[in-house]
């Protein structure tokens, strides 16, 4: 079995659609979910399913000694990123290299790094005419949004659609395809 733990910071729709997903699964467990927000919606749609939740501040993240014992303690394998905005210090990032999955609501290496999340992405999609956007899957590195991509998924932006309806449209591929991907990831790298 592979232990997952999932790092949000706001509504969490990724994250339960997530533990939806796993929640039967013979091979894969979401065994810890972790927030910097003690407020995020998250919280609350993971406690539907008896997964442990844990809030840790930016500072506890950043600590070794606080967040890797929690890690081992709960046997996690893999960390998903699902809209967790903070960047992973560098002795996570070494401790689980290639075990760090984020999806990215754009067509990376376009509209990433830092602040380029949420509304933010699809208002930059917008901005710049793009006729296509989508999401992104990718391996964590030591900088915002740009380790190995794993997946890229497109929709296509029509010339009216808001910023708001881009982001339905990125929305129906995230809960389409990356729990699909999570678990072809995980399972290929066994």
């Amino acid at each position: 079995m592979v232990n997952l733990a999932i790092f949000v910071s706001g509504n969490g729709t990724n994250c339960e659609n997530i533990l939806r997903y796993f929640r039967d699964d013979v091979d894969v467990n979401v065994s810890l979910v972790i927030s910097n927000k003690a407020e995020a919606l998250a919280l609350q749609r993971a406690g539907k399913y008896g997964v442990q939740c844990k809030v840790l501040t930016r500072g506890e993240v950043n600590d070794e000694q606080v967040i890797m014992p929690l890690l081992r303690e709960s046997q996690i394998d893999f960390i998903i990123l699902a809209g967790f905005l903070l960047l992973l210090p560098t002795f996570i990032v070494r401790e689980y290299e290639h075990k760090i999955i984020n999806i990215h609501p754009a067509l990376l290496p376009k509209y990433g790094g830092k602040g380029m999340y949420g509304i933010h992405v699809h208002e930059a999609v917008k901005a710049a005419g793009e006729s296509e956007t989508g999401i992104t899957i990718h391996y964590v590195n030591e900088k915002y949004d740009s380790g190995d991509i794993i997946a890229q998924f497109k929709t296509h932006v029509e010339s009216d659609d808001t910023p708001e309806m881009i982001a339905a449209k990125v929305h129906e591929l995230e809960q389409k395809y990356f729990p699909q991907i999570i678990r072809k990831t995980i399972l290929s790298s066994r």
